[in-house]
């Protein structure tokens, strides 16, 4: 995937921007506040509806507007490599996509390649982007629904099957919810729970399969870039004591605890995954510097996966890469974005060392005051950005 333009309008300090990035390594540099990690942000917002820095109402509507939007044009090859052994992939010429959004923080509308779409996920199916900001940690030492959200956003866009049985099982739970707090009939309970069960245990294997399929990559990244962790496992947690119990078992189990509760206690939606670690005892070992190597070698691992799966990159974005990495993991970094051909977008206060030294083409935009200029030999790369 390579953006070839990108509209901003109305995000936070911006007032209308037109960028036209370069094919591979972008940067924006600027001082700490200058609206850089905006730009950041608005790729996010069209890949997963909301900012990195929180949801779109809290903030990220400019002060006096009534909504923001964002415009994307970007080519991609749309074709899957071949499963068979042997047989190459074939050549494809890259086509030409489009996609807008409007928000307000409560209401939005969006159009894809020229159409309506009705729900954001249509969206954000479409343009795809890996995220690493100062954040990122939370990765590994958040709340499971970090982990959860990460392994739900790589089989939404490898796994054709996976978004139906995510939102059917999203839709039971609800239902069961609703009647546990009414304390309804267990006879509709029991209704209720098959239809948990039959989206629940594919949406298990789902996740298992492809944390699985994360796990070689993943450990090669964690020993190129920390190999004072040691060897890594992942483990996936399913939500219940599968190696006990089916999951219908687990929720006729749970069934009392949940009336009194209010809620259904065990299944997909309480799922979570860990790392083990060869020479710490466990994430809560880790330092934060650790901690922000190992969830980036695990977003650069879904990257690669997503190229293997589907024959393209992801876009990747990368915020303040010199203050969340030292000069040699830079290096590392760079060298294996620059090696994979994903397009990139970079932010910092200044552009790094190991940037300048690399030898890599790259186009370089300067921030100042929600204001963006193209740096020497891109000219022609912005339009706008007065506030």
């Amino acid at each position: 995937m390579r953006v070839t333009r990108l509209d901003i309008r109305n995000l936070r300090g911006f007032s209308e921007v037109q960028l036209f990035p370069g094919p591979a390594l972008n940067f924006f540099s600027g001082d700490n506040g200058a609206g850089k990690t905006s730009v950041l942000e608005a790729l996010h917002l069209m890949a997963y509806g909301r900012s990195f820095r929180g949801r779109v109402r809290d903030g990220l509507v400019r002060d006096g507007e009534a909504a923001l939007e964002v415009f994307v044009e970007w080519n991609e090859a749309r074709s899957r490599p071949s499963d068979l052994v042997g047989v190459p992939v074939p050549q494809v010429t890259p086509s030409e996509r489009k996609a807008g959004l409007r928000h307000s923080g409560q209401d939005w509308s969006g159009r894809l390649d020229g159409e309506n779409v009705a729900q954001l996920g249509e969206l954000c199916a479409a343009l795809a982007v890996i995220t690493f900001e100062p954040g990122s940690h939370a990765l590994i030492t958040g709340a499971a629904e970090v982990r959860r959200r990460f392994l739900d956003w790589g089989l939404f866009h490898v796994e054709r099957e996976f978004f139906a049985t995510w939102r059917r099982y999203s839709r039971a739970l609800k239902q069961r919810n609703a009647l546990l707090k009414t304390r309804a009939p267990q006879s509709q309970l029991d209704a209720w729970d098959a239809e948990l069960v039959q989206a629940g245990e594919p949406l298990s294997r789902y996740r298992q399969v492809y944390l699985d399929a994360l796990q070689p990559g993943f450990a090669e990244l964690l020993r190129e870039l920390t190999p004072a962790l040691g060897e890594s496992r992942l483990d996936y947690l399913p939500g219940w004591r599968r190696d006990e119990m089916p999951f219908a078992d687990a929720l006729l189990l749970a069934r009392d605890r949940d009336m009194q509760a209010g809620f259904t206690s065990v299944g997909p939606h309480r799922a979570d995954w860990r790392i083990h670690f060869g020479s710490i005892p466990g994430r809560d070992a880790l330092s934060r510097g650790q901690a922000k190597l190992t969830a980036l070698s695990a977003l650069l691992a879904q990257a690669d996966h997503f190229a293997a799966s589907t024959g393209q990159q992801p876009i990747i974005a990368f915020d303040d890469l010199a203050s969340e990495l030292d000069r040699g993991h830079q290096q590392r970094v760079l060298a294996k974005l620059i090696e994979s051909g994903a397009q990139v977008f970079i932010t910092g206060t200044e552009i790094p060392a190991v940037l300048s030294q690399s030898g890599a083409d790259f186009a370089v935009f300067h921030v100042e005051h929600s204001v963006i200029s193209a740096g020497t030999g891109t000219a022609a790369n912005v339009r706008g950005g007065e506030p």
